[in-house]
Protein backbone atom coordinates (compact mmCIF):
# COMPACT_ATOMS: atom_id res chain seq x y z
CA UNK A 1 0.00 0.00 0.00
CA UNK A 2 1.29 3.45 -1.14
CA UNK A 3 1.71 6.84 0.85
CA UNK A 4 -0.52 7.80 -1.71
CA UNK A 5 -3.77 5.50 -0.86
CA UNK A 6 -2.76 6.20 2.82
CA UNK A 7 -3.38 9.30 2.33
CA UNK A 8 -6.62 8.95 0.39
CA UNK A 9 -7.77 6.90 3.08
CA UNK A 10 -7.14 9.76 5.71
CA UNK A 11 -8.66 12.81 3.89
CA UNK A 12 -11.71 13.22 5.69
CA UNK A 13 -13.47 16.52 7.02
CA UNK A 14 -13.97 15.21 10.53
CA UNK A 15 -9.87 15.55 11.93
CA UNK A 16 -10.76 12.66 14.35
CA UNK A 17 -12.14 10.34 11.96
CA UNK A 18 -8.81 10.67 10.21
CA UNK A 19 -6.87 9.59 12.59
CA UNK A 20 -9.26 6.42 14.03
CA UNK A 21 -9.17 5.55 10.07
CA UNK A 22 -4.76 5.60 10.26
CA UNK A 23 -5.55 4.22 13.17
CA UNK A 24 -7.94 1.34 12.62
CA UNK A 25 -5.55 0.57 9.32
CA UNK A 26 -2.64 0.07 11.05
CA UNK A 27 -4.46 -2.28 13.48
CA UNK A 28 -5.74 -4.56 10.44
CA UNK A 29 -2.42 -4.45 8.20
CA UNK A 30 -0.52 -4.86 11.97
CA UNK A 31 -2.64 -7.50 13.35
CA UNK A 32 -3.17 -9.49 10.26
CA UNK A 33 0.77 -9.29 9.84
CA UNK A 34 0.98 -10.65 13.61
CA UNK A 35 -2.04 -13.42 12.54
CA UNK A 36 0.35 -14.71 9.69
CA UNK A 37 3.61 -14.54 11.78
CA UNK A 38 1.84 -16.94 14.61
CA UNK A 39 -0.11 -19.51 11.94
CA UNK A 40 2.60 -19.31 9.35
CA UNK A 41 5.91 -19.07 11.44
CA UNK A 42 7.67 -22.28 9.59
CA UNK A 43 6.92 -22.02 5.96
CA UNK A 44 7.64 -17.98 6.84
CA UNK A 45 10.38 -18.52 8.47
CA UNK A 46 11.76 -20.46 5.28
CA UNK A 47 10.57 -17.88 3.08
CA UNK A 48 12.27 -14.95 4.93
CA UNK A 49 14.93 -16.88 6.51
CA UNK A 50 14.27 -16.37 10.01
CA UNK A 51 13.87 -18.59 12.73
CA UNK A 52 10.23 -20.23 13.14
CA UNK A 53 10.45 -19.55 16.88
CA UNK A 54 11.31 -16.15 16.71
CA UNK A 55 8.49 -15.52 14.08
CA UNK A 56 5.50 -17.17 16.29
CA UNK A 57 6.33 -14.84 19.18
CA UNK A 58 6.82 -11.72 17.22
CA UNK A 59 3.73 -13.02 15.76
CA UNK A 60 2.01 -13.04 19.08
CA UNK A 61 3.03 -9.70 19.62
CA UNK A 62 2.33 -7.97 16.86
CA UNK A 63 -1.30 -9.19 17.30
CA UNK A 64 -1.53 -8.45 20.62
CA UNK A 65 -0.77 -5.03 19.60
CA UNK A 66 -2.34 -4.53 17.01
CA UNK A 67 -5.97 -5.17 18.77
CA UNK A 68 -4.37 -2.85 21.29
CA UNK A 69 -4.06 -0.45 18.43
CA UNK A 70 -7.66 -1.23 16.81
CA UNK A 71 -9.06 -0.16 20.56
CA UNK A 72 -7.83 2.55 20.55
CA UNK A 73 -8.99 3.32 16.95
CA UNK A 74 -12.92 2.22 18.32
CA UNK A 75 -12.83 5.59 21.24
CA UNK A 76 -14.94 8.63 19.62
CA UNK A 77 -11.36 10.83 20.08
CA UNK A 78 -8.45 8.76 20.49
CA UNK A 79 -6.61 10.25 23.35
CA UNK A 80 -3.31 12.40 22.05
CA UNK A 81 -0.76 10.53 24.76
CA UNK A 82 -1.71 6.69 23.57
CA UNK A 83 -1.73 7.61 20.02
CA UNK A 84 1.99 9.52 20.49
CA UNK A 85 2.81 6.07 21.91
CA UNK A 86 1.88 4.02 19.07
CA UNK A 87 3.04 6.33 16.58
CA UNK A 88 6.53 6.35 18.82
CA UNK A 89 6.13 2.28 18.36
CA UNK A 90 5.58 2.52 14.33
CA UNK A 91 8.82 4.73 14.32
CA UNK A 92 10.88 2.73 16.54
CA UNK A 93 9.61 -0.71 14.73
CA UNK A 94 10.53 0.46 11.40
CA UNK A 95 13.94 1.89 12.78
CA UNK A 96 14.71 -1.22 14.35
CA UNK A 97 13.42 -3.42 11.17
CA UNK A 98 16.29 -1.91 9.36
CA UNK A 99 19.07 -2.22 12.03
CA UNK A 100 17.92 -6.35 12.25
CA UNK A 101 19.05 -6.33 8.64
CA UNK A 102 22.75 -6.04 9.92
CA UNK A 103 22.05 -8.03 12.96
CA UNK A 104 19.68 -10.79 11.10
CA UNK A 105 22.67 -13.90 10.61
CA UNK A 106 20.81 -14.80 6.82
CA UNK A 107 17.94 -13.45 5.65
CA UNK A 108 16.66 -14.74 2.28
CA UNK A 109 16.49 -12.29 -0.49
CA UNK A 110 12.44 -12.50 0.31
CA UNK A 111 13.92 -11.54 3.81
CA UNK A 112 16.00 -8.39 2.17
CA UNK A 113 12.76 -7.09 0.25
CA UNK A 114 10.42 -8.11 3.01
CA UNK A 115 12.18 -5.79 5.58
CA UNK A 116 11.97 -3.01 4.24
CA UNK A 117 8.99 -2.46 2.51
CA UNK A 118 7.25 -3.27 5.75
CA UNK A 119 9.33 -0.78 7.68
CA UNK A 120 8.38 1.74 4.57
CA UNK A 121 4.54 0.79 5.61
CA UNK A 122 4.94 1.28 8.80
CA UNK A 123 7.22 4.66 8.66
CA UNK A 124 3.95 6.07 6.23
CA UNK A 125 1.61 4.65 9.14
CA UNK A 126 4.13 6.74 11.75
CA UNK A 127 3.92 9.86 9.54
CA UNK A 128 0.14 10.24 8.02
CA UNK A 129 -0.75 9.16 11.83
CA UNK A 130 1.69 11.99 13.81
CA UNK A 131 -0.19 14.56 10.89
CA UNK A 132 -3.63 13.42 11.25
CA UNK A 133 -3.29 13.88 15.54
CA UNK A 134 -1.41 17.35 15.05
CA UNK A 135 -4.56 19.05 12.68
CA UNK A 136 -7.17 16.93 14.84
CA UNK A 137 -5.47 18.81 18.36
CA UNK A 138 -5.37 22.04 16.45
CA UNK A 139 -1.30 21.99 16.32
CA UNK A 140 0.71 23.81 13.38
Amino acid sequence: MSATQLTGIARTAVLQTALRRLLALDAVVTGGNGLAYAVFSAPLGRLLGAGQGTLFELGLFLTLYGAGVGLLAARRRPPAGPVRFVIGANCAWAVLSLVSLFLWDAPTTAGLVWIPAQAAVVAAFAVLQRSALRSASGDR
